[in-house]
């Protein structure tokens, strides 16, 4: 059953069952020339801000037509999601290749609530000039098509691209988490306070997991970020890649704060 997002404004009352919402842009046209969906069908709607319609597709309309593609779904239920307390965010280091982008893929399909492209001092692919933007939008579409691909009723936000000292001024008001191989301290013993914290706060503080590049965290932002309130963790025994530390952190905080 495949998923699809419409306007984020859309709320339950505005498609109560019975009533026919239509999909327009590029996600009917995918949903029309490459998904081939078909009227019968069943079919998720979103719209990336908790709602989500479980209905069937009463018509479509090929991207030849006047208009372009489009879809129309008879609804039958409409589900709204609260959002996830405390959240999580992913600092994820711009790193070479596609690495980046294999973490953030992986992230968004595993929970993650938000990422944050950070240009650390080792990454080694530098978004600069024009380069932003486009890289921002590049990682956005990731997040987008990994949030379809798995059904989740909350699209993650892609903040803008951040420095070590914008991640200081971060930490003040999180609980910011460094995945760093050397530190003593294990994620699955913090993952455990931060749980019972969770269970005895009205509202918790954001959880925002820090990784860095292929060079790793340099000293100096370990002491920057730390002297800002973060702490170090590690994961295991070994080192991971920059492209599957933060999903894995990712795991073992949805167990130990009962996401799954």
């Amino acid at each position: 059953m495949a998923h699809f997002y419409l306007d984020a404004g859309l709320t339950p009352e505005d498609c109560p069952p019975g009533a026919l919402v239509t999909l327009g842009g590029p996600d009917a046209r995918h949903a029309v020339t490459v998904s081939r969906v078909h009227p019968g069908e069943p079919l998720l709607l979103g719209n990336g801000c908790g709602l989500i319609l479980n209905g069937t597709v009463e018509s479509t309309q090929g991207a030849q037509t006047p208009g372009g593609a489009s879809l129309t779904l008879r609804v039958e239920t409409a589900t709204l999601t609260p959002a996830a307390s405390p959240r999580i965010r992913l600092v994820q280091a711009l790193a070479k290749g596609d690495r980046d982008e294999l973490a953030i893929q992986a992230a968004t399909e595993l929970g993650i609530d938000a990422i944050v492209p950070w240009l650390a001092g080792r990454s080694v692919s530098r978004w600069e000039g024009p380069k932003v933007a486009k890289g921002r939008e590049r990682w956005s579409t990731i997040v987008r098509e990994a949030s379809k691909q798995s059904i989740r009723a909350w699209l993650p936000a892609v903040a803008e691209l951040t420095s070590t000292k914008q991640l200081a001024a971060l930490a003040g008001g999180t609980r910011m988490l460094l995945l760093e191989p050397t530190a003593s301290e294990r994620l699955t013993e913090v993952a455990g306070t931060l749980s019972a914290e969770n269970d005895h706060s009205a509202h918790p503080l954001d959880i925002v997991l820090v990784v860095g590049p292929e060079g790793g965290l340099s000293p100096a932002e370990i002491s920057t970020l730390q002297a800002a309130g973060a702490s170090a963790v590690r994961l295991g025994d070994t080192v991971l890649r920059t492209s599957t530390a933060g999903p894995a952190a990712l795991a073992v905080l949805n167990a130990a704060l009962h996401r799954w």
